[in-house]
């Protein structure tokens, strides 16, 4: 088990990962990449580090991460439970799992299509290898929207009677499997048909046993169950405490000012509350 999991790779999650290393602690970081900041073509605000591109700043925060010790895998976590004496995470096709958490995903975006979310575990899946199983033999449908998704729908296509592979945004998708028929539409709703799913799209609809829907970023409210958000922003104390024991919050995910030097400070406050509820074994939310 490992002490601490960071979900992000920016300013504030590497600001953590750096104040738990040096406290002793084993942090594992999960990110997605593709950030706000990796798109920045000069950053001239931060101290130390002026006229820099905010690739070459990532890279540069990920460099010190690495020699201070943080382990650093390139996944989308997909799910986030909470128990009393653990933390468990689904990231690609890996379970890890942790004593704290700290949820530094970036500011919050307007994801999903209508019906979705009401449809999640109703045939709508974020989760290929979790729940590809279930439609062994049938006829799936996969909403891609990078690279990653091609590999999960390649998985499926061995399992599934048909795997209809529905681009949301431009990837690249050369190495999809020869039965994997490609679809030009765009999904833009989806719809409950009895037991199964109708993907809407703007040329016309087609059903399916199963949908999988799959992203760089999953909503905050499937991501971790029971958290607490406000528009979007996950709700904290002073020390990024949410309202779930040992799940904590900082940078862009917790709110304004969406600001490196705010997202650094909050990362390092985060990380201190961290190691003390660790070291003090209360693991524990003082909300």
């Amino acid at each position: 088990m490992t002490d601490s999991i960071l979900i992000g790779g920016g300013p504030a999650a590497v600001s953590a990962a750096l104040t738990l290393r040096m406290r002793g602690k084993s942090v594992l970081m999960l990110y997605a990449g593709g950030g706000a900041l990796e798109k920045a073509r000069r950053v001239e605000n931060y101290p130390g580090m002026p006229s820099v591109s905010g690739r070459e700043m990532v890279d540069t925060m990920h460099a010190q991460a690495r020699a201070a010790g943080v382990e650093m895998k390139k996944a989308v976590v997909q799910l986030v439970q909470t128990g009393k004496k653990k933390i468990t995470v689904l990231a690609g096709n890996e379970i890890f799992t942790c004593k704290t958490l700290l949820i530094a995903t970036g500011a919050p975006r307007k994801i999903g299509l209508p019906g979705e979310e009401s449809l999640l575990g109703q045939g709508v899946s974020y989760c290929a290898t979790c729940d590809g199983m279930f439609y062994k033999g049938k006829q799936v449908a996969v909403i891609g929207s990078f690279e990653e998704a091609v590999e999960d729908a390649n998985f499926l296509e061995a399992i599934a009677a048909q795997v209809d592979y529905y681009p949301e945004k431009e990837h690249d998708t050369a190495a999809l499997h020869p039965r994997v028929c490609q679809r030009a539409e765009k999904p833009v709703a989806l719809e409950q048909s009895g037991q199964q799913v109708t993907v809407k799209t703007e040329s016309g609809n087609r059903v399916y046993d199963g949908v999988f829907v799959l992203r760089p970023a999953v909503a905050l409210s499937q991501l971790v169950p029971r958290l607490e958000t406000n528009n979007g922003i996950i709700v904290t104390d002073a020390d990024g405490c949410t309202n779930i024991p040992r799940v904590y919050a900082a940078g862009d995910a917790a709110g304004l000012p969406y600001q490196i030097a705010k997202a650094v400070g909050e990362g390092n406050r985060a990380a201190l509350k961290m190691a003390k509820d660790m070291d003090t074994e209360e693991g524990g939310n003082t909300q």
